[in-house]
Order: structure tokens, then C-alpha cells, then sequence
């Protein structure tokens, strides 16, 4: 971890990382075209642009180059539509967040059968939970005058080491059953992951670090997003080289040299290759320890608007030479 006291120094830090890892400097094709990889959207960074024209906005995103995407929900659309909608637009979604449960008309980790009949019908091959379940003993509702921030701490901060554990006996679970439909279970982690638990309750490790330890690496990979890793203050080089193998998908994901380390959801984001994160060395790095899905990502505020973002982050990663 970062020293949290040295809150302006995150940017001389990254840099102090990437100089140490070798390769990516003298490669001699851009690193996408190099290793003949699709540079993916998570189609969360587009947020409601995309569901008033579904099939609008997804050809605007083919337009740019993307090849492959990432859901984040149903977009209101059955799968069959789904698939309809990629088909026209000249993409595939291979990978999509689910949640563990919930009340709506998606599919969540718990009709687990149906994810997989979803996905069948999408073309989908990697199954994502987004963020920890909370569960019946955390009192997750707003309080009076409390910001986003103050809440989010709160809510994390009531959060055992019992209950990531719990998190990865279900990503064992439902990854067992993936693994048999010939799909795979993963992690996408935020900063809160990188929260320190007290000693009473994890002896002083992280709830990522349970995570890690804790699932079957036959059966659960994770989905490293680097913006959040570096919003804790992290390292996502030494995370990948203290976990070999773990990491199979990435949001690409910048920030701003602004950006200080938290464990409450907080970032000042931007388009990537315009931040602090060092892809000219991490993107090899990435490819190095087995990532093979790519994700761009990015999180509001936008100083533009979302689909001028993601052209910005694609034609930077196309030609990045890494």
C-alpha cells in the first residue's frame, strides 16, 4: 500500500512502480494490435445515453472501433434483443456484471440457472459480481445530512472479515456451476477491498486479500480495476505479481493526479492516457501475469459527453505502443 500521509505523491509513486517492471518500453506495435487483442467498453461508462437508443449509441461504439463490450444490466431489453442489437452493431458481449441478488427482472447470482441461459443466448463467457453482497446485519440506509462519501464508509467499514469470507464461499459456489456451463466466475473489485480490518476481525488484512485467499483459483478469477486499485492508494503491479495468475479481465480505467487515496468511493477520474496510471508499462504488465479481457471504463463527473469519452480512451489505447 501507498503511505496515506503522502496524499500529493500518488502520481510519483505510479511512476516509481511502473520504472521497476520490465518490458513494454521497446515494444514495436501498439499494444492492442500487437498481441491481437479487442479493446472492450464496459457499457456502464455510457450510463442513460445508452438505454434512450440501445441500438444507436452500441453502433456509435462499434464506429469508434470497439469490438467487444461488458454489461452492467439488461438495458430493458430481453437477451434475445441483446444479441439482436450486438449483432447489428458488429459486437460481442463476452463478459457482464450480475449481482448477487435483488427484486428486479434480471437474473442475479442466485437464479444462477438462468444466468447461464441468458448468457447462452448473448454469447456471454465471463460472469462478474460487481461489489460485495451486504448482508441483514449492516445498516446500509441514508442517515440526515450524510454525503455520499461518509456513507459509503460507513456502510464498508461495518463489514467482517466473516463476511468476505462469506463472499467467497459464494463466488466458490456459483463459479462451480459456471465452470460446468463452460463459463467462469470473477471479482471486480472498488477501493474499498484495500480497507485495512481490525485485527479482531481479519488480523489486520484486507477484504481483497480474503478474497484471494479465500476462493479456489480453479473456479474464481477476478477482474482488476485499476482506477480503484490506485484511488486506494495500491499497487496494481505488485497485486498482480502477489497473485499470479489471478487476474483475467481489467477495466481500463484513469485519474487525475488529484485523486487521493480512500477506501470511500471516491476518485477524480479522466480519459485514459490523459491520468496518472502508467499504461505504457502496466497494460504489458497486465498481459504478463494473464489478463486477457480489456475493459475501458470510466466513472463520472465527464467534462464531455460519455461516447466523446470513450473515442478518447479508444484511440489513445489503439495506438499506445506498450
Amino acid at each position: 500500500m501507498v503511505d496515506l500521509s503522502r496524499r500529493g505523491a500518488l502520481g510519483v509513486g505510479l511512476a516509481a512502480m511502473a520504472a521497476g517492471f520490465a518490458g513494454g518500453a521497446g515494444a514495436a506495435a501498439p499494444f492492442f494490435k500487437r498481441t491481437g487483442l479487442p479493446i472492450g467498453l464496459q457499457l456502464y461508462t455510457l450510463g442513460g445515453d445508452l438505454r434512450a437508443d440501445v441500438d444507436g449509441v452500441l453502433g456509435q461504439v462499434a464506429k469508434i472501433g470497439y469490438r467487444t463490450v461488458e454489461l452492467a444490466g439488461y438495458l430493458g431489453k430481453t437477451p434475445k434483443e441483446l444479441r439482436a442489437s450486438f449483432d447489428k452493431a458488429g459486437l460481442k458481449a463476452t463478459s457482464s456484471h450480475v449481482q448477487a441478488e435483488g427484486n428486479g427482472p434480471e437474473p442475479t447470482l442466485a437464479t444462477i440457472d438462468r444466468v447461464i441461459a441468458d448468457s447462452k443466448v448473448m454469447g456471454i463467457e465471463h460472469i462478474v459480481l460487481p461489489s460485495v453482497p451486504m448482508p441483514a446485519h449492516v445498516d446500509a440506509k441514508a442517515r440526515p445530512g450524510e454525503d455520499i462519501v461518509a456513507r459509503f464508509a460507513r456502510v464498508y467499514g461495518q463489514l467482517t472479515a466473516d463476511d468476505w469470507k462469506a463472499t467467497a464461499d459464494l463466488l466458490n459456489a456459483k463459479g462451480k456451476a459456471l465452470k460446468a456451463a463452460g463459463m467462469t466466475m470473477g471479482y471486480h473489485n472498488h477501493n474499498a477491498e484495500f480497507m485495512p480490518l481490525p485485527d479482531k476481525n481479519g488480523g489486520g488484512t484486507t477484504p481483497l486479500e480474503i478474497l484471494l485467499n479465500n476462493t479456489d483459483p480453479k473456479l474464481v478469477t477476478f477482474e482488476m480495476d485499476v482506477g480503484w486499485v490506485v484511488a486506494a492508494g495500491a499497487d496494481p503491479f505488485a497485486l498482480m505479481k502477489a497473485h499470479k495468475g489471478r487476474f483475467s479481465q481489467m477495466h481500463v480505467k484513469d485519474v487525475k493526479a488529484t485523486t487521493k487515496p480512500n477506501f470511500a468511493f471516491q476518485q477524480d477520474p479522466t480519459e485514459v492516457g490523459s491520468g496518472i496510471i502508467p499504461w505504457v508499462k502496466l497494460l504489458p504488465a497486465a498481459y504478463a501475469e494473464g489478463v486477457r479481457g480489456f475493459f475501458v471504463e470510466q466513472e463520472p463527473p465527464f467534462a464531455r459527453p460519455r461516447i466523446e469519452a470513450a473515442k478518447l480512451c479508444f484511440d489513445y489505447l489503439d495506438k499506445v505502443v506498450a
